[in-house]
């Protein structure tokens, strides 16, 4: 038998099974040691509990009410009866002899009563000093009839007798009613009836039991956790309490089973119960429940991130291209060619203001990022090195044409391409 037990104030977890006797063939309830812990909120509270049994192939228990060990032990050392049987027990043959002393004090026979002990002097007397109340009604009852009584209409004289109005306390009586007596006390004089005093036995022998014979009916078994079958769940009931309520019992083998079980069940119906009690908690559960939903969300399914620019924005300008020797050597031979030509200064300058009129009437410019003037003024800063460059070879070139008597010739300027 397992499960809670109430009655009256007291309350209960038992544990009981029966162990066949191997030899006899009689079953005896063994009973598991109390809990160590307070029951009563448990049977108060009007929540639902799981009550667990578990008990293990190396013959220990576990008492579990709402997945909380109250009670564990050993089958073989927490149980009464114990199990196994003592191997020695008294002989119901042997009687106690009849001189046999069990007095470990006795009187002292040597002893008198004083001269004066008075065992007549009572316990208690009048108190000499008290002094009656002022107000002290003596003849006054201290119980009256209700004057506010009335005889029920259902009243059956004949049946029920003649009508008395029910007493009540006399209001009159507020300091006393009655005789006045005066209160007792302790009488100072008072000894008692004398006896003489107590001293060691000598003839003392001790608490006798009888003598011990081999239990003829010991056994031992090592393994009570091998118990005999059973083919029924029944439930012992008598309550006074209403709105109790048994359900979903499980018999299994695995622990991990019930504990699965007991979580689907149980867990969720007190998650509930607890919840309903305090509101604020179906927000906890909720969010507890939508946190990990984002977070695979998140991980499976990141956010596309756009592109803030084409990839046009980061086209590399002027890059430089390897050349073959032949290329090189044709490309020396243009410049030049490109230097020694005559070219006519106003043309060169109308052609470029024409140019730049031209760029102005097309419009503003777009508006351009941060990355992309950077990227032009980084062109810029090369375009100016490369000009710089280019400057000092014309410089070097109108030296060498320019060094004769001749006449100077303008000669047109040019940027290399590629530097």
């Amino acid at each position: 038998m397992f499960g809670p037990d109430k009655c009256g104030e007291d309350y209960k977890l038992h544990f009981i099974f029966r162990h066949k006797h191997p030899k006899t063939g009689v079953f005896e309830e063994k009973h598991a040691k109390p809990p160590d812990v307070d029951l009563k909120r448990f049977f108060t509270d009007r929540k639902t509990h799981l009550y667990t049994l578990v008990m293990n192939p190396d013959d220990t228990f576990e008492v579990l009410i709402d997945q909380i060990v109250v009670n564990k032990g050993s089958l073989l050392e927490d149980v009464v009866p114990p199990i196994n049987p003592p191997k020695e027990i008294e002989d119901p043959s042997d009687k106690k002899p009849d001189d046999w002393d069990e007095r470990a004090k006795i009187p002292d026979a040597s002893a008198v009563k004083p001269e004066d002990w008075d065992e007549s002097e009572p316990a208690q007397i009048e108190d000499s000093s008290a002094v009656k109340p002022d107000g002290w009604l003596d003849n006054e009852p201290k119980f009256i009839p209700d004057p506010h009584a009335e005889k029920p209409l259902d009243w059956n004289e004949d049946m029920d007798g003649e009508w008395e109005a029910p007493h009540i306390s006399n209001p009159a009586c507020r300091i006393g009613c009655g005789e006045w007596s005066p209160p007792m006390i302790d009488n100072p004089k008072y000894k008692g009836v004398w006896r003489p005093p107590m001293i060691d036995n000598p003839n003392y022998q001790g608490v006798w039991s009888p003598r011990k014979i081999p239990n003829p009916d010991y056994f031992e078994d090592n393994h009570p956790f091998l118990l005999t079958s059973f083919r029924a769940l029944g439930l012992e009931l008598w309550s006074m309490t209403s709105d109790i309520y048994f359900d979903n019992f499980i018999i299994c083998s695995e622990k991990e089973v019930a504990d699965r079980w007991a979580a689907d069940g149980w867990g969720v119906k007190i998650l509930i119960e607890n919840a309903n009690e305090r509101p604020w908690l179906w927000f906890i559960y909720l969010l507890t429940a939508a946190l990990p939903i984002a977070l695979i969300s998140s991980f499976c399914w990141p956010r596309k991130v756009k592109k803030k620019y084409e990839d046009v924005a980061f086209k590399k300008l002027d890059i430089c291209k390897p050349q073959t020797k032949g290329a090189l050597e044709q490309e020396v031979k243009e410049e030049k060619a490109a230097l020694e030509k005559p070219v006519d200064l106003e043309e060169e300058k109308k052609q470029s203001d024409g140019e730049i009129v031209e760029k102005e009437e097309e419009g503003e410019p777009e508006e351009k990022s941060e990355e992309e003037i950077e990227i032009i003024e980084g062109q810029e800063e090369g375009n100016k090195s490369n000009k710089s460059g280019s400057e000092d070879e014309m410089k070097e070139a109108d030296e060498s044409t320019g060094s004769g008597d001749g006449p100077i010739k303008s000669v047109r300027k040019r940027r290399l391409p590629g530097l």
